[in-house]
């Protein structure tokens, strides 16, 4: 039996099936948890301990400690968590991973004589059946739980599959002494670390190298000293992930993935230091013996374990090492960093930072009018440079947003699905605000060069209006951010009350154009800054709708059924909408009567 080019065919292959059976068992783990493993990982990070075990717990599951270290990059980067919190998730990681090893030794071992049943059982032949089981699982199942159960299944039986392949492929290698001979030349401890960390590095999974690995040493050529350097320097490898995925991101999401390689490469080159120093003093008797896959796991877990040990004093160290590294600058916050591209996978996650960022237009869109209003009725300086800001804000979000909405994932849940509708609706509406506050900007501007006056009814009766319109957004941006419908519910009455007020003013305007008690051009000013603020109100109306029909459980967004619905006719409406026109409108009918009376 020799070692051909249809052994190394086969050996590709039997990667092959094992990369992709390890990744559909961990997307099919993580279908299955649901959303609330991520979630979970956000908020249990309130102390290291409690970090640690939910970064094991996580990567455990889903079977890939670069895909957790990249989740606490995204969540870093999206400011959910704090460099210091991300530590935590970064240990408990190292640990987890360790799990796909040890799963690969159940199959060590001899051949297995007796029954039918003990040869069943080997997880090479048992693979069969549960591939067997996950496509009939996958045929027969209707629901969406039904089929992530069959990715577990068909993940696992895969796995086994393919390292069972690549062992049969790698068995004619015994034989080969320039085989055992790389290995040899490998022995050395910066060779092996080298060749740990690039095959790492290339296949981006240390679970996979060290799995190949474990086939590898069936053949019986590899020893220990051979073996230990190349798995140190698969730690180091699998920190290629991470320093992709923190590419672009901001500085902390950088010093994140730094904190993930200062880990792996102090403690390997501490465990490096320790073994070497035993061995050349006391020496290790197993050191020149084939290690078997058993061997390989064990050694993986203990170094986890001890290195994350050995660091939980240090933690700060660490920090402080990454900050070093990735100095601070004046990095200004950008908010829409919420829009991870690493949470797309997970749609709750995704939808919650879209759902920040929405509530961060309805701020911008609030501010922007208060700036406006201020500088209006007050005399106030024109915050040109802030407004200017926020509006560039407001109209780069709503195409960011957009963007990022379209790309979740399209198989939601039926909650996620009318969330995902809800908030398509409401940026549009925010975006709205933003540029009829944009218009009242413009206005402004024009009322200021050209010096132009109110008189001070008008000024007084603009003054009832925009505190009206101000409340309205308030209660909107508020019942948005915070989902309650209770707060959502007060904006309809007080649109009832804005509309009456622009309805009062420019019929009372209108009367004061005709009598010349007013410029002609500051005239045209005040009737277009009340149309601006009377489809402020609109928008907010809109919003507010929209967030009690998902608070209600509405399948449908749509403001006129809304409109057409009983509510309206209530008593508790009736007496919402008699409070506003008696805070806002009824003043501004005093001013109108005293005017009258001149």
């Amino acid at each position: 039996m020799t070692f051909d080019f249809l052994s190394l065919v086969r050996m590709a292959g039997g990667l092959a099936l094992f990369l992709y059976g390890m990744t559909i068992m961990g997307n099919g783990l993580e279908r299955a948890a649901g959303p609330s493993l991520e979630r979970t990982l956000e908020r249990m990070t309130g102390n290291l301990f409690s970090a640690l075990l939910m970064g094991a717990v996580v990567t455990a599951v889903i079977q890939s400690s670069s895909a957790t270290t990249v989740m606490a990059v995204g969540f870093v980067n999206a400011g959910i968590l704090t460099l210091r919190q991300s530590v935590g998730i970064i240990m408990g990681a190292n640990i987890g991973t360790t799990i796909t090893a040890q799963l690969l030794r159940l199959d060590s071992g001899g051949t297995v004589e007796g029954s039918l049943l003990l040869q069943l059982i080997k997880p090479k032949n048992l693979a069969y059946l549960v591939v067997l089981g996950g496509v009939i699982l996958m045929l027969r199942g209707k629901t969406r739980r039904s089929r992530s159960a069959a990715n577990v299944f068909l993940g696992f039986g895969i796995l086994f599959i393919g390292m069972s392949t690549m062992e049969g492929a790698v068995a004619p290698l015994a034989d080969l002494p320039q085989f055992t001979s790389l290995f040899a030349a490998i022995s050395n401890p910066v060779l092996g670390v080298l060749t740990g960390a690039l095959v790492t590095a290339v296949i981006q999974s240390s679970s996979a190298s060290v799995g190949i690995l474990q086939a590898l040493s069936t053949t019986g050529a590899i020893t220990w000293s051979a073996a230990i350097p190349i798995i140190l320097g698969q730690n180091i490898g699998t920190c290629i992930t991470a320093f992709l995925s923190a590419l672009g991101g901001s500085k902390n999401a950088r010093r994140t993935a730094m904190v993930h390689f200062y880990f792996n490469l102090i403690g390997s080159i501490v465990f490096l230091v320790g073994i070497y120093t035993i061995q050349y003093t006391i020496g290790f008797p197993f050191f020149e013996e084939p290690i078997q896959k058993a061997g390989i796991a064990n050694f993986h877990t203990i170094f986890n374990i001890v290195a994350t040990v050995l660091f939980l004093p240090f933690t700060g160290l660490l920090v402080r090492l990454a900050e070093r590294t990735v100095p601070a600058d004046a990095e200004a916050h950008d908010p829409l960093s919420r829009l991870e591209p690493r949470f797309l996978a997970t749609p709750t996650l995704a939808l919650e930072q879209a759902q920040r960022c929405i509530a961060d237009m309805g701020h911008a869109a609030q501010e922007n009018v208060r700036f406006c209003l201020e500088s209006l009725l007050d005399g106030a300086p024109l915050q040109e440079e802030a407004f200017a800001k926020n509006e560039a804000f407001l109209d780069r979000a709503e195409v960011e947003i957009g963007k990022y909405l379209v790309s979740v994932r399209n198989d939601l849940p039926r909650g996620m699905r009318r969330m995902h509708a809800e908030m398509l609706h409401s940026l549009s509406d925010f975006e709205k605000i933003g540029d009829y506050a944009q218009n009242i900007f413009e206005r402004v501007e024009t009322f200021r060069t050209q010096k132009l006056t109110l008189s001070q009814t008008a000024a007084a009766e603009l003054r009832g209006m925009g505190d009206a319109v101000t409340e309205q957004l308030h209660l909107t941006v508020e019942g948005y951010t915070t989902r309650s419908a209770e707060t959502a519910r007060l904006v309809e009455p007080l649109e009832e009350t804005v509309d009456d007020l622009k309805d009062l003013l420019k019929n009372r305007h209108l009367d004061r154009l005709n009598r010349q008690e007013c410029q002609v051009q500051s005239g045209i000013i005040f009737l277009d800054v009340v149309h601006d603020l009377e489809k402020i109100g609109d928008h907010c109306s809109n919003i507010a709708i929209y967030t009690l029909q998902l608070c209600e459980g509405s399948e449908q967004f749509d403001t006129h059924s809304f409109s057409r619905r009983a509510y309206k006719q209530s008593e508790t409406f009736g007496q919402q909408v008699g409070r506003f026109r008696e805070q806002y409108l009824k003043p501004v009918q005093q001013l109108v009567s005293a005017d009258g009376a001149e």
